[in-house]
């Protein structure tokens, strides 16, 4: 009997938490169009916004700032190439397919390129 009551139990438990789920999929659609779209995190930018904003900032004290909290622990450095004041380094970001020339002296951004870039021209990196 114990046996009985337990299986019914669990198997009802599943059956809610199952059918708990269908009715907010059927009901509002518009959340699995939205895991489908590009995702915006905390500052309510999509990454496409966050690059424009690195594009339009090139070369401006803060641009750093924005660099490391756009793409916290995301950049992976590729290459150190002559440039800014002294050495850059080159930012690889793979989820976006984007390289970023960072200078540390004045902590600022000097350019942004779509793909793995090791070398930029010296005339972008000036």
């Amino acid at each position: 009997m114990k046996l009985t009551s337990s299986l019914l139990a669990s198997t009802a438990l599943a059956g809610i938490l199952t059918v708990g789920n269908i009715p907010l999929q059927v009901i509002n659609p518009s959340l699995v169009q939205a895991s489908a779209a590009e995702k915006k995190d905390a500052t309510g930018l999509s990454t496409q916004q966050k690059l424009d904003m690195l594009i339009k900032n090139k070369g401006q004290f803060g641009s750093g700032d924005q660099l490391r909290r756009f793409f916290f622990g995301d950049l992976e450095p590729i290459a150190v190439q002559p440039g800014g004041a002294g050495m850059v380094v080159n930012l690889y970001n793979k989820a976006n397919d984007v390289t970023i020339s960072y200078c540390a002296t004045y902590d600022v951004v000097v350019a942004v390129k779509k793909g793995k870039i090791t070398k930029f021209a010296p005339s972008e990196v000036k």
